[in-house]
């Protein structure tokens, strides 16, 4: 196949880009600058604040995945910096979407990055793909995000939706930034660590989306993340086994809201049980369906 890809060069699309090209797939990599790459490696350029998108370079793709957007933090979410978020993947996303339904013979597939945000806080229910959206910042962006998808849709090209969860991988991402701690024996559970996390293996990421791109049917939301969904506090004893780490600390509530505003409650303290219906429906076999064995594997 080949396939077109903004945010190639972040956790997700890296991680995509060389499972591809492993396979032998043509991977054409939607930059933000005029294209300087070298023989065998592909290009195309696209402007999502100026709307422009390089559409010649992707007369032949079969498909494109979408994942680019700002990163969410750790940091201080100021209104400034959220409608950096919103706009990277709203703005973006209309744009692109106008773009492929503008061209003549547009690719027939777009996986277009959204997140189980779009389900706010669950407690103690379970949401699937049929779930409402919930409240607050992060649900508001994935609905739009969607919505931004729609020129896509309409120009009779095959949509799918990737709510992903906590991506869990040693080179970035949530458990990146959290391992160096976590190896010299400071790490711990967020609040009282109740709350809980759906969370996917890199690994697991990169094969749903391989398995999405090989099955055109199934259009609009899939929720990628692993069929258990864990509490902080198990999810931090997982990764104290997997280091062979104490894991006594506890980082306060109050304290994260202090240093990190509406992120602390949006995105670190958010209890979030999401299940992946449509992803096991369609027989997906999940490599890590365990968070141990995920932890084993990646570390």
């Amino acid at each position: 196949m080949r396939i077109a890809i903004t945010g190639a060069s972040g956790l997700v699309g890296t991680a995509l880009r060389r499972s591809l090209a492993v396979d032998g797939h043509t991977v054409v990599r939607l930059v933000r600058h005029t294209s300087t790459s070298p023989p065998g490696h592909e290009e195309a350029y696209w402007d999502p604040v100026r709307g422009e998108v390089e559409t010649d370079a992707l007369r032949a793709v079969d498909a494109v995945v979408h994942l680019a957007g700002a990163p969410l933090g750790p940091a201080r979410w100021t209104p400034e910096y959220k409608q950096q978020i919103y706009d990277s993947r709203v703005n973006g996303t209309r744009a692109l979407c106008r773009a492929l339904a503008d061209m003549d013979k547009p690719p027939p597939r777009l996986l277009s990055a959204s997140a189980i945000g779009y389900y706010g806080e669950t407690g103690s229910t379970v949401a699937d793909e049929d779930s409402p959206h919930g409240d607050g910042f992060l649900a508001e962006v994935a609905s739009a995000w969607e919505a931004a998808a729609t020129a896509a849709e309409e120009a009779g090209i095959s949509v799918a939706y990737l709510r992903s969860g906590v991506v869990l991988s040693s080179e970035g991402g949530l458990l990146g930034k959290v391992l160096p701690l976590f190896r010299m024996g400071l790490g711990g559970r967020l609040g009282d660590g109740r709350q809980h996390m759906s969370w996917i293996s890199v690994a697991d990421e990169v094969g749903a989306i391989r398995f999405l791109l090989e099955h055109p049917e199934l259009t609009g939301p899939v929720n990628l993340c692993a069929p258990e969904p864990v509490s902080n506090a198990e999810y931090t004893a997982a990764l104290g086994r997997a280091l062979r780490r104490p894991t006594f600390l506890t980082v306060p509530a109050f304290a994260m809201r202090s240093a990190l505003g509406e992120f602390a409650d949006e995105a670190a303290l958010v209890d979030q049980r999401v299940r992946p219906r449509r992803l096991l429906e369609a027989d997906y076999a999940f490599r890590h369906p365990e968070l141990d064995q995920a932890l084993a594997d990646i570390l």
